[in-house]
Order: structure tokens, then sequence, then C-alpha cells
């Protein structure tokens, strides 16, 4: 498959900027691989597709807010960081990116909060953009975290062209989120509320989580045509006993297997094993998925619209099929369905 095949067009207008007033109000596509139908729903019909037994897996990596905006020693100069993750704790050093990076070098000192309460030290460079920060504080740990994340504001993905609004902070976050790590949120876990988990529990559908923490490398931009040159940024995952347990069960009593968004797509592709069970994994992805591909594991996924040219755009083709996915993202286009991590939801198959 080639980088062009992934270019569809894309109205501005259809990708979304806010989320619909009730999580579980947006709308869902159902298509089915076996018979190539498309038929249009409300999110919370997505239970008349599963039964009792059945297997949901969840992404439960929680967003932190990684947005900060500080200030340049002696000029001022307004400096935007996107907290990338901790590299050491104890020293408090971080991993972050910055903007305009032409105007940051090695031993400046950036200011953040109205009174400058917090101070960085750019102490290395790593890539264009990239930058390794050293925070001082005196402070234990917990007290360093609690006030820089109090600075920070939620990630928005790059589509989303509107500054981050108090809301975003729940909306941007689902409601089962336990595991910090995440820059990214699971798009597709975001239309389940509190009364749908609920609703999925009584029908005897099975929740289980995986944890991989998404960075900022699914939204980088392919810059071959030949897929296969192309190399995502790794991301930590997590694929516990308990997941691999309950996975299993389900497959060998013939039951589904959903993958609640691409992350958790990925994540038990990396951790399949013999047979289309998985194994336990603890530990890094670099994964890229695009057609053609065997998934051996999961049944169905559940998904968000994504962005022309985009991995998971890609990986989505791979597990619907390209012709199919592809006259299902005209079709959604043509239907006027919300695009992004804050638009409507596909169910395949």
């Amino acid at each position: 498959m080639k980088l062009s095949q992934f270019n569809f067009d894309l109205p501005n207008e259809l990708i979304a900027e806010h989320p619909v007033a009730q999580r579980d109000q947006a709308r869902l596509m159902v298509v089915n691989r076996k018979t190539g139908e498309i038929s249009h729903h409300v999110f919370t019909e997505i239970l008349d597709f599963y039964d009792e037994g059945d297997v949901m897996v969840f992404n439960n990596t929680r967003v932190f807010p990684a947005l900060l905006y500080g200030n340049k020693e002696k000029t001022g100069a307004r400096i935007e960081v996107f907290l990338l993750r901790e590299l050491s704790a104890e020293n408090k050093f971080w991993d972050v990116l910055v903007e305009p990076a032409r105007k940051i070098r090695i031993g400046n000192k950036l200011y953040f909060g109205d009174d400058d309460s917090l101070v960085a030290e750019v102490i290395d460079n790593t890539t264009s953009r990239g930058r390794t920060l050293r925070f001082l504080y005196d402070g234990p740990h917990d007290e360093f975290k609690e006030a820089l994340y109090a600075l920070g504001h939620t990630p928005l993905p790059p589509y989303i062209k509107r500054e981050p609004e108090p809301r975003d902070i729940e909306d941007y976050q689902c409601i089962f989120a336990e595991v910090e790590g995440a820059v990214v949120a699971p798009g597709a876990g975001l239309h389940f509320s509190r009364e749908l988990l609920t609703r999925l529990e009584i029908k005897g559908i099975k929740r289980a989580n995986i944890t991989i923490h998404s960075g900022l490398g699914v939204f980088r931009e392919i810059d071959v045509e030949d897929l296969t040159k192309h190399r995502m940024d790794s991301e930590q995952m997590e694929a516990s006993l308990e997941l691999v347990a309950t996975v299993n069960e389900a497959k060998d009593s013939g039951r589904q297997v959903c993958a609640v968004g691409t992350s958790v797509l990925r994540a038990i592709s990396t951790a399949e094993s013999m047979g289309g069970h998985m194994k336990t994994y603890s530990g890094w992805t670099n994964k890229f998925i695009f057609p053609p591909y065997d998934f051996n594991v999961c049944s169905s996924l559940l998904t968000n619209f994504h962005m022309p040219y985009s991995t998971m755009l890609m990986m989505v083709a791979a597990f619907g099929g390209y012709s199919l996915v592809m006259k299902a993202y005209e079709e959604a286009v043509s239907n006027k369905y919300r695009f992004g991590a804050y638009g409507d939801a596909m169910l395949i198959l």
C-alpha cells in the first residue's frame, strides 16, 4: 500500500471541535465485513451487537495536562512546552517539545505561572523541536507533579484549531482512565458513559483493560510514499495476566473480542501469541499496521473517524479491508459524520 491511497476529501467543518453534549449520544456507523453492509445508529445501540460472554478491551491510560505556556528568561518570549514523558523523577528531567524551537537553546531558563512559580532549565537538545528540561524545584516529587500539572492544559489533537477550555479536562478523558501516561486520549473510549458501562455489565459483556500510553507519534506526518519505510514512535504498554486470561477464555469459547480503539488493536497485536491467543507483555511497541494484515485475536473494532493519511486510518483499513473502509469513509462524509477524537464512531464487525 502507498501513502497516497489514504487520502480523501474531508471538509474542515466535519472535524469535531467539541464533543456531543452526552458521551453516548454520538452517531455510530456499523460496517459488516462479511456482507459489506453499512448501517447507521446511535452509539448506545452498540449493545445490540454483543452478547453475554463477549469481551470489550479498553485502553485505561490516563491523559495528563501536558501543554504548558511559559516565558523565556530576559526576553519574556512566550514558549509553548509540550510534556512528552518524565525521564527521571529524582532529577525532575522531562522530555518535551518546544515551540518556537529556534528560540530555545541549552542553558536557557523558562518560567511558568503568573508568578513564575516554576522554573525549568534546558539541558539537552534531543531533536530539532525536542528538548530535555530540568525543573528547578526543591520540594518532594508528589508536590512538584501537583504544581506542574496545575499549570498544564489539556493536550488537544493538532487538528482541533482552538485553545483548550476548562471543559476539555473532563471531555478529553475516558471515564475509566486509571494509569497516567498518555498525551493522546483513546477516542473510541470517550463515547462510553457510566450508564452505558453499567448496561454492558448487566448484559454480561465482559470488560478488560490494556494499557498503552499513546503519544504524539500517532499524529506525526508520514513523509514516505512506501509505507514499509515508515517507522512508528515507540509507546509504552502493559498487557496483564488478568487481561490475557479473559481474552483467551473468550477466544476458546467462540465469543467476540472487541478492540475499543486503534491503540488497543495495536497493543493486542503486539501481545499476540500462537493460535489467536494473547500473552502477557510489558514494555514498548512501535508496531505499524497497514493493509494487508491478519488479525487473529480481535473479531471486531470500535474506532472513530480519522484524518486523511493517518496511521489510525491505515490500521482501520487493515482490519476492515481497504476498499470497504474507504467506501464507508466516503459515506461518512456524505452523511456528515463528525471526524476526530470528539467525533462519531465506527464499529467494524
